[in-house]
């Protein structure tokens, strides 16, 4: 008997009945007691939803390492008649999964983009300014932002005003840096991170915070499936051409590098992959 028909079925099924699903107004998740001086970590959000897409590491930084894991809220979008509402979507979103919350401005930075930082200097240098205090203010030991090919032109120009905020910063300052991906796959991811299917729940819980955006594309009922394609592109992408994949049923993938002596420092070595019962600050010794 072909039991593939009743599997695909399934996936429709559960599909179709998300969205059906309230959204929002859940209770917080659980959130471990943190320390006063654990060690900071900063998501830098290009918009209001990335930080719980692309949060799986940070979540288990949080709830395994008890790390203070704060969002900063890079832009709240560009339509400015839904900035306060996504500023609100985004307060009740990391209340929901336990990440504290940093803004950049009162309805945040506007034009992160590499347009503005080619053809408007004084604006691109005070925003760069901006994320730079809040670097030297914060002194994290691991930050998150996307990577230089994520296809959308907010969150490309989220990853150079990162590099260039870090490059004002003296020549002192280090931290590790978590590479992300949502629009636009990495080449070179060198992490893969399994995601615990509670964990992923949390994350999903929290994402339909943003009642807006959800609503308008429901694409918090796809996160589960993108997370299992992450653990068949990061068998071979990770492990290398013909690995086989690892036995994770969700994954995030990552590149992971060492901001120090005033540059990006790539990480050596083969890639890695963190089980859901591994030792997540190993990662960042």
């Amino acid at each position: 008997m072909n039991p593939y028909p009743n599997f695909v079925a399934e996936y429709a099924r559960l599909a179709r009945a998300g969205k059906d699903y309230p959204l929002g107004g859940f209770p917080p998740c659980a959130r471990p007691v943190i320390a006063p001086d654990a060690p900071s970590v900063l998501i830098f959000s290009p918009h209001p939803d990335d930080e719980v897409i692309i949060g799986g590491l940070a979540l288990r930084l949080l709830r395994e390492a008890r790390w203070r894991v704060s969002n900063v809220a890079v832009t709240l979008g560009s339509k400015r008649e839904r900035q306060s509402e996504r500023l609100a979507e985004l307060q009740a979103c990391c209340a929901c999964i336990g990440f504290e919350l940093i803004q950049t401005a009162p309805n945040g930075l506007e034009k992160v983009n590499p347009k503005t930082r080619a053809q408007e200097p004084e604006l691109w240098s005070r925003s760069v300014q901006v994320i730079a205090e809040i670097l030297q203010r914060h002194q994290p030991r691991v930050i998150f932002f996307p990577h230089e090919l994520d296809w959308n032109v907010t969150h490309i120009g989220t990853h150079f005003l990162l590099l260039d905020a870090l490059k004002t910063l003296p020549a002192s300052f280090s931290c590790h840096v978590v590479e992300t991906e949502f629009w636009g796959q990495m080449p070179t991811p060198n992490l893969n991170v399994e995601i615990t299917p509670k964990d992923l729940a949390d994350l999903i819980t929290a994402l339909t915070c943003h009642v807006g955006e959800v609503k308008r594309n429901p694409y918090h009922l796809s996160l589960p499936a993108w997370m299992q394609d992450n653990v068949r592109r990061g068998g071979e992408l990770v492990g290398g051409q013909g690995a086989a994949a690892p036995d994770f049923t969700f994954a995030t993938l990552y590149r992971l590098s060492r901001w120090s002596d005033g540059r990006l420092q790539p990480q050596t070595g083969a890639g890695r992959f963190l089980a859901g019962s591994g030792s997540i600050s190993q990662l960042f010794a």
